[in-house]
């Protein structure tokens, strides 16, 4: 894991939550969705499959965690998991809760819309409520 650096796209569009096992955990700064995105802290990797097996469990089990903690939200009726790749390269999961009338509903939420960001004081709220849950 040592030599990992975070793509700039990635460091811009969000903000640091937490260190899990294998991946950094980061908010999306676009309040129009809850949506946090794990980075695994592997060098050079752009694949889930470019992972060992004992990377892609850990992996799966923070899926898991973080996605539970989605779910759980009151207005969350779906939830979607992405790994496009296409335009940050480096690999990384999207996790976004969704529900009917959201600003994409029922389509991708890429491309739909500009991000609305947090406040600044709503970002450190919404920060600090994801780096409590996933501990």
């Amino acid at each position: 894991m040592s030599g990992f650096e975070l793509d700039s796209r990635l460091a811009r569009d969000s903000v640091f939550v937490a260190d899990g096992p294998l991946s950094q955990v980061r908010l999306m700064n676009d309040r129009r969705y809850p949506w946090l995105v794990l980075v695994p802290r592997v060098d050079n990797v752009s694949e889930w499959l470019e992972l060992d097996g004992g990377q892609q469990r850990l992996l799966l089990a923070e899926i898991n965690q973080a996605g539970a903690l989605i779910r759980a939200l009151p207005a969350v009726q779906k939830l979607n998991i992405g790994a496009l790749g296409n335009i940050v390269r480096q690999l990384h999961i999207h996790l976004v809760g969704r529900h009917e009338g959201d600003a994409a509903w029922p389509g991708p939420v890429w491309g739909r819309g500009a991000a609305e960001p947090y406040a600044a004081d709503a970002l450190i709220e919404q920060t600090e409520h994801w780096r409590v849950r996933l501990r």
